[in-house]
């Protein structure tokens, strides 16, 4: 399975927020065997998100979206991505109900903030999903979760991307194998064994240095058989180490 992977948030392109999402979520498609082709970070720009979740949807098997959903001025997701597929925006119910339990719920155990605060929050904003567009519950806050056909929104807090995500998990199921050797050769000497490596096998080899512990090679493909064929061939060319 391929994936594309695009954070949503003014916040992170100003460098306010680390975009720990797209790593994690990375990591959670990887050990599944799916592959992500392709991350990126937009503003909250309804048009430019519309015309990169209709481009990717069609060039991926799966696209992940994350960040901008909710009920504020700036949560544009939502919309964008009915725009994308040419849908609009509806309250379904048992959104509604969801909202109204978990606002209830956060005034029962914050009864101080809220009378400081004068909570106020519309719940049709944040219970509005595409029309046909399927709900994922989030276990860890207000703002729902959606897929609408191969797209997955999922609001930007990495606690409920995670719960979210979560529900949807097993969908990313792929043939992907990757096995990595650590090694504290220098990358510069390794490159004529790496080449031969990616000529030989029907896997790609890539190499990762680190200063602050040993470099990584990684083999990834879809055969696991060639996949470790490749890694023994390697590990009898080159030095490896235990990265504990």
């Amino acid at each position: 399975m391929d994936v594309a992977i695009v954070t949503v948030g003014d916040e992170v392109l100003a460098g306010e927020t680390t975009n720990t999402n797209a790593s994690w979520l990375a990591g959670e498609i990887a050990a599944r065997g799916g592959r992500v082709r392709r991350i990126l970070t937009m503003p909250d720009d309804r048009a430019a998100i519309a015309e990169r979740v209709r481009a990717w949807s069609d060039a991926y098997d799966a696209v992940i979206v994350t960040g901008g959903l909710g009920g504020t001025h700036d949560d544009v997701t939502a919309d964008a991505i009915a725009e994308a597929f040419g849908r609009e925006l509806a309250v379904r119910e048992e959104v509604r109900s969801a909202v109204v339990e978990t606002v209830a719920a956060y005034r029962d155990a914050n009864p101080e903030l809220v009378e400081a605060h004068e909570l106020d929050i519309d719940v049709a904003a944040w219970a509005s999903l595409p029309a046909g567009a399927r709900y994922v519950p989030n276990d860890e806050g207000l703002c729902p979760g959606f897929v609408l056909g191969n797209v997955y929104a999922m609001p930007g807090v990495p606690g409920e991307v995670r719960a979210v995500f979560g529900r949807v998990a097993d969908e990313f199921a792929g043939d992907g194998v990757a096995r990595t050797l650590y090694t504290p050769q220098p990358e510069g000497s390794m490159v004529e064994t790496l080449d031969c490596a990616r000529e030989r096998f029907d896997a790609a080899v890539g190499s990762y240095p680190d200063t602050e512990g040993h470099n990584r090679l990684t083999v990834r493909g879809d055969d696991a058989d060639a996949v470790e064929e490749a890694v023994g061939w390697l590990a009898e060319r080159v030095e490896t180490v235990d990265p504990e």
